[in-house]
């Protein structure tokens, strides 16, 4: 089966440098082998890319903050690897919550990329990465009742609704990984081309833990200015 993720041309007019990893896979057992030290050693990593105070003054942190400030966001948003590089300079260590997350976000704090994940199952028709053009109910993860989100954001969303705040900032209910999941899209972003390689081998970092830990065999894909659209295919 496959559904289509795009990028709408609005998001490259306002950051042209963006790329967009795509990692999609299919679980044929829900096998789950995350060590529980995995998150530990991540967060002790993450350590190096958080050096100095203020957390603004990291470069990975500085160049997101920049980037966010091209679209429209919610007060107090910022890249999700930030929250995550803030949490272990905290010493609030990422805690484990799925084996599916936890190996997302080990990679995210060892390689400080951005990294989401969706139920494919969940999704409603194709995936895009969009301007809002009007604002909509966003059902975040942890919350009671809907957000709105705002006019000029950048936003995640399906056929049907918002999937996901300020790029990957902030994930709804709607198509969260659970251990259930069996057809799985992670996306990791990139807003540095220096960082290329970094990027390719965080991809490969995530696809090697995928299949080592969860017997998760996945296909990769990157998205950019040139390659605006790509299937999220797996096989069943």
């Amino acid at each position: 089966m496959s559904q289509i993720f795009s990028v709408n041309a609005d998001v490259w007019q306002l950051i042209p440098e963006l790329e967009i990893g795509v990692i999609t896979g299919h679980r044929q057992e829900l096998t789950d082998k995350v060590p529980a030290e995995l998150l530990t050693q991540a967060n002790q990593q993450a350590l190096k890319w958080v050096t100095e105070d203020p957390i603004s003054a990291n470069p990975v942190v500085k160049s997101w903050r920049d980037t966010f400030q091209k679209f429209k966001t919610k007060k107090g948003a910022h890249c999700s690897v930030e929250n995550l590089l803030k949490r272990a300079k905290q010493g609030k260590a990422v805690r484990p919550i799925n084996g599916l997350v936890d190996v997302y976000n080990s990679v995210s704090l060892e390689m400080a990329f951005p990294i989401g994940g969706f139920d494919l199952d969940k999704i409603h028709g194709h995936l895009n990465l969009l301007v809002a053009e009007q604002s909509e109910d966003f059902w975040a993860l942890g919350e009671n009742e809907p957000e709105k989100t705002l006019v000029g954001e950048i936003i995640y969303h399906d056929d049907q609704s918002v999937l996901t705040r300020c790029l990957n900032w902030r994930d709804s209910v709607t198509s969260g990984l659970t251990e259930n999941t069996q057809n799985v899209a992670f996306i990791i972003e990139n807003n540095d081309p220096q960082r290329h390689t970094d990027f390719v081998a965080a991809i490969e970092l995530l696809q090697k833990r995928l299949a080592d830990f969860l017997e998760l065999k996945t296909t990769s894909q990157i998205v950019n200015q040139q390659q605006h659209s790509c299937e999220l295919s797996y096989s069943a």
